[in-house]
């Protein structure tokens, strides 16, 4: 059986919540991503074109500073990748986290929350941080999450 690992973004506790549940289903290992400088609500603000987020996803080089790596990540064959949809992609942080490693030849598989866009550009927007890697899309969870609407779409996987 192939080794796996949940690694999640969740600014507001939404994805930490699904990725917990993805994490048992599937028996992974759980990391968070977490940013060096943690956000604030007012840096979360996407009607401010000048919060900390706004500012990050406008510039689609930034890459926010990580505060712990995965030590073991080359142990790992099959990472699930969960993040909040964020201007219709992955917040740039989840950049951060795919260059931080070499992921040639895992699967990523991808999911995430959302208050109502699909992955818009998301795959697209993440392939040339993980070159080598093959990226599956999974699916946006919203809502209240069960266990049932998560496996009905890892058989696919």
């Amino acid at each position: 059986m192939s080794k796996r690992l949940v690694a999640y973004f969740s600014a507001s506790g939404v994805t930490a919540r699904v990725a917990k549940v993805v994490a048992d289903i599937v028996e992974a290992d759980l990391f968070e991503i977490k940013p060096e400088v943690p956000y604030t609500k007012d840096d979360l603000n996407w009607m401010n074109k000048q919060s900390r987020s706004s500012v990050e996803m406008a510039d689609k080089s930034s890459r926010p500073a990580i505060a712990e790596k995965v030590e073991n990540m080359d142990e790992y064959d099959i990472v699930f990748l969960g993040f909040p949809i964020w201007w219709y992609v992955a917040p740039t942080i989840i950049n951060t986290f795919l260059e931080s490693y070499d992921m040639s030849g895992k699967v990523l598989v991808l999911f995430a929350t959302s208050g109502g866009s699909g992955f818009g550009k998301t795959v697209e927007n993440l392939k040339e941080s993980c070159k080598g890697a093959i990226m599956k899309e999974g699916k946006v969870l919203n809502g209240n999450i069960d266990e049932d609407e998560i496996c009905s779409w890892l058989p696919e996987m």
